[in-house]
Parts: structure tokens; sequence; C-alpha cells
């Protein structure tokens, strides 16, 4: 955990080159689809203080709470007569930016999109309320041309985008090794070669690079091709965990609504505890929701390992968000933030004490 920080803006190559990429979460493009649906309300059923909630996430599996809470009804049992509406992203920036224009109230996002939205904005404009989940990420390599970690020097690896979440991790485990890389061209004693997620398996087939830092799907749409999964994420953390998805939600939302977030946050608790309690139905739940959202469901082969790598929890791990910023500054691609007041846990704590379960800490970064 670090103290507070001076407050200061993303370096000038960043802002004007790469701000819309630093916001990536997990690197898909950057369209957003309102694909407006809405979950049944029971005849009857109480309002709380809205009609309305809409809420952002990605149709991605270590955004699988969202996925399941949605499909499975979940959400909406818990909101009583206010509807959910529904949008799903496939990058960071047009998720925060739909957040600060209200066109959704509360978002699943990755860790370095919050950090950078939460800068860019002063402080001013969202709070994490919650985790989601952990871990789902990996560096999977071409076996035949990369057999051990220190083969990874002279390589090709790609990673979503410049400065998201797994680019910010592979940059930091190449300083680890003493390596040399320039952050924003990617050259140096590894190529960090920037690929969308959607290309990387196309990519890998046609040679163009030797592996990826990648999260799920991607990484076991890889090994279907023939990679091998050289290191998993999780083995550089603590007790292997590290935040991969939060929830975030507008603080004028989160002031005037609280008892429609409070609503929100039960249903992603309850949501987490039925995933872990029901692993297969949850997944094939979420494979559901997939197919609905974009026409094609995962295979077997896919799914099945990428499913086993996610940890699906409410604690938001901020320890770890601290460090990931802390390795963003490390590789030039962040001036140290100030990110005292990024989280509120207090509305989560309340329902995980209601729900008899162990609050949970901010590590110092919560709003006084």
């Amino acid at each position: 955990m670090s103290a507070a920080r001076p407050l200061n803006t993303l370096r000038t190559f960043a802002v004007i080159a790469a701000l819309p990429l630093l916001l990536t979460a997990c690197g898909y493009g950057a369209e957003s689809t309102d694909d407006g649906k809405q979950a049944e309300v029971a005849a009857g059923a109480k309002k709380l203080s809205v009609d309305e909630v809409k809420i952002g996430y990605f149709p991605n599996l270590t955004h699988a709470t969202a996925l399941v809470g949605v499909q499975e009804g979940l959400f909406q049992k818990e909101l009583g007569g206010t509807r959910i509406k529904t949008s799903t992203f496939n990058a960071g920036p047009s998720e925060i930016e739909a957040l600060n224009s209200g066109s959704i109230d509360i978002g699943w996002i990755g860790p370095s999109p919050a950090i950078n939205g939460y800068t860019k904005a002063a402080g001013k404009n969202l709070r994490i309320i919650s985790g989601s989940a952990s871990g789902g990420v990996k560096l999977v390599v071409n076996p035949e041309k990369i057999k051990s970690l220190k083969d990874v020097k002279g390589k090709k690896i790609a990673t979503p985008q410049l400065g998201n979440t797994q680019d910010v991790a592979l940059l930091n485990w190449i300083s680890e090794q003493g390596w040399k890389v320039d952050a924003e061209s990617g050259k140096g004693d590894v190529s960090v070669v920037r690929t969308d997620n959607k290309v990387t398996p196309d990519a890998y087939k046609s040679g163009s690079i030797d592996g990826a830092w990648v999260p799920e799907p991607t990484a076991s749409k890889l090994v279907a091709e023939g990679g091998k999964v050289l290191l998993d994420e999780g083995d550089l953390w603590p007790d292997k965990k590290f935040v991969i998805t939060n929830i975030i939600v507008s603080q004028s939302f989160l002031k005037d609504h609280p008892d429609v977030v409070e609503a929100v946050l039960r249903g992603s608790v309850k949501t987490n505890e039925w995933i872990n309690a029901n692993p297969d139905k949850a997944k094939a739940s979420a494979n559901k929701a997939l197919e609905e959202l974009s026409g094609k469901a995962l295979p077997a082969e896919v799914i099945d390992p990428a499913w086993k790598s996610v940890t699906f929890l409410d604690d938001p791990l901020a320890a770890t968000l601290d460090t990931e910023a802390e390795h963003a500054v490390k590789a030039g691609l962040l001036e140290q933030p100030d990110l005292k007041g990024i989280y509120d846990l207090a509305p989560l704590n309340k329902v995980l004490k209601a729900e008899g379960q162990d609050e949970v800490d901010d590590a110092g970064l919560g709003v006084k």
C-alpha cells in the first residue's frame, strides 16, 4: 500500500498519443452497444428511487458476474420494480465516457481504465464500489520458439493495447527480468506488439507474434491453436490474487440513489455466491449470454480452461490496484496519481455484513 501522493496528470505523450489506449481494460476496440436488454419485472414489484438503472459491462468472461447476474435475473430480483437497462462495451474508454455522460450509472471495468478515468477527472467522476473478478491472465507462447522464460528475450509478444492492464503487467515483468523496452514504441529487448485481442489468434497462427500476455478467453484460444501457457500472472501476486474487474459507479448516482447501488451490490454478491456454488451452471449461463451478445458461443476447448482460471469474488483487492498503478508509473505510462478516495466500500460492506460475510478493505484509498 502506498501513501497518498500528489495529483498529477498523465505524461504529455500519453495524453496526446495514447490516452484512448491507456484507458482500455482488455482492448477489444472502442465501440459500445446499447443492447437495450431489460429484465422482466414482477407485477406489482416496488420501485426504488429511480425507474431504471443503466449498467455496462464487457462481453468477456472476466465480466461474468454481470453476464450471469443479468442472464439469471439475480440483479432484477434485488431491484424489484426498478428496471435494468444494459449496455455492452468493447473497451475501457467508451465505458468511462458513458459513465461520465450519464449513459450508464454503474459499470464493470478493469483496473487501468478505472485508475486513468479517475485521475483524468481529478477524482470527481467515479468510485470503485466492489471487486468482481481476479486472475484470468496468462503469457501464452509458441513452444517451438520459446521453451523457457529466458527465451522471451528477443521475441515478439503481443498485449491488447498500449497502457492497458495486461500491457502494464508485461512491461513490469520485463523490467523485473533486467531487460529494457521503450514503453511507448514497444521496442527493446522484447518487442511488445500491441494487437487487438480479436485478431491476436490469427497473428499467432501467421507467426507475426511469438506469444501474448492476454486475458481470457484469448489465452485459451491461443492454447487451442497450439500455444503453451508459460506463465500465469496470478503466480506473480501474493496469494495468487490480483484485481482484473471492478465495479464502478458515478459519484452523482451513488449520492442520489444509494438504495439502487446497494441493490445492485446485493445482486453482485449473490451472483458471485451462486457462480462459486454452481460453477458448471454458471459457465453455461455466461456462455449463453456471450452467444446472445456476439452470435457465437465459445467452444468447450476454450471456455472450460478459461473459466477455471478466473476467480469471482467481492473483494476489490485494493492493494493490488495500487500496485498496478505503481507499475504504470514505473513503466513511464503514468505520472504518480493520488488515488485517495477512489474507493467507497461502505455500501458493499453493509451488504456483506447483512449476508454474514467478512467486510473488505480499501487499502487506505477510500473516501473519508
